[in-house]
């Protein structure tokens, strides 16, 4: 990678670790919902308000509740991949990793387990699944993308091999951890009040933590950030297995609310998760990003599936109208850089 005045280190990167824009808790939230997160949020609602106003159905509570549940694990999956695509990785197996975690800990669950043992075995599961792709990267030195693509369909296979491509029943429904995790507090599903939670936590290391201050300005400017001291290789095993363990948590989320373990399950998420963070407002081009944001892209394309319904398309169209979504978000986003950015270079001259 050549070093030239396109990589110098940009402003969207702290001055130090635990710096905050505006000071205090305050500024962690103005930081939080940015201008991207806020466009995400914004698109999300209108999009909501034109599905009711055909169909006054979709605006039910009880469907928006549904909606907002059925976004929660691509979501949990968003927020990880926002911490990779700032340091420019990506993980394409975290829908293998969701799927493989939660069909092991509903097999642990089966033999007699404890839930609560067996989940949290699930979620370390994640993240040793995150350590191993981190290896793999660090040994053969290839790319993520690489090496992920590969993993994706080892873990892919383990699921359908040690389920025997069998759904995994038989669990103990009426134990405490699916009841609290599978049902509702105060009327919200406790899924989506973890989802509030893991946001809050990941938005503080992100924003105000040396990990987070590392992994932005890896993605900035690599060159510099080695030249800095820092170390490439630890903050990617420390990001990739920060990866693993959310997609292990939100598999733990998925076996709670379901109630069993498909071995299928899981399949595609990975693109919607790298899909949610882009629309969110994360950059490719690394050295910043929001994971409201991303959470909030994976709740806009859980608004758009469950919207096709009402409008009877098929679903072998839901796919292609899922991806034009995508798509259109994504250069919408893309053109609206372009031109801050052009504004804020013709501000400079």
């Amino acid at each position: 990678m050549t070093s030239s005045t396109t990589d110098a280190p940009r402003q969207d990167v702290d001055p130090a670790p635990g710096a905050t824009s505006g000071g205090g808790p305050l500024g962690l939230i103005k930081r939080a919902f940015g201008m991207e997160s806020a466009s995400v949020l914004v698109a999300t609602v209108v999009l909501i308000l034109v599905i009711g106003a055909i169909h006054p159905d979709f605006l039910d509570p009880r469907q928006l509740r549904d909606v907002l549940q059925q976004s929660v694990y691509v979501a949990v999956l968003a927020a990880g991949v926002a911490f990779l695509l700032a340091m420019r990785e990506i993980d394409l197996s975290v829908g293998a990793i969701f799927g493989l975690s939660l069909i092991c800990s509903a097999m642990l669950m089966r033999d007699g387990w404890n839930p609560w043992v067996a989940a949290v075995a699930g979620i370390v599961l994640g993240a040793l699944l995150g350590l191993a792709n981190a290896a793999i990267v660090q040994v053969f030195r290839i790319p993520a993308i690489v090496a992920t693509l590969a993993t994706l369909s080892m873990f892919r296979g383990l699921s359908l091999a040690l389920s025997e491509g069998q759904q995994v029943v038989g669990l103990p429904l009426d134990h405490t951890f699916f009841e609290f995790f599978g049902g509702r507090l105060f009327g919200i599903p406790v899924s989506v009040l973890v989802l509030v939670v893991v946001a809050i936590v990941l938005t503080f290391v992100l924003r105000t933590t040396p990990f987070g201050y590392r992994v932005r300005s890896i993605g900035s400017n690599p060159d510099a950030a080695a030249f800095s001291g820092i170390s490439l290789a630890r903050v990617r095993i420390q990001a990739l297995m920060l990866m693993g363990g959310l997609a292990g948590l939100a598999g733990m989320l998925g076996l709670a609310y379901f109630g069993s373990g498909d071995p299928n399950i899981g399949s595609g998420f990975e693109l919607l998760a790298i899909a949610a963070a882009v629309i969110g407002g994360t950059p490719l081009r690394g050295g910043a990003a929001t994971v409201v944001g991303a959470m909030l892209g994976a709740v806009l394309l859980s608004v758009v599936t469950s919207g096709l319904v009402y409008f009877d398309i098929p679903v072998n169209w839901s796919s292609f109208a899922t991806g034009a979504v995508i798509l259109i978000a994504v250069g919408i986003d893309s053109l609206l850089r372009r031109r801050r950015e052009a504004r804020a270079a013709a501000a400079g001259l």
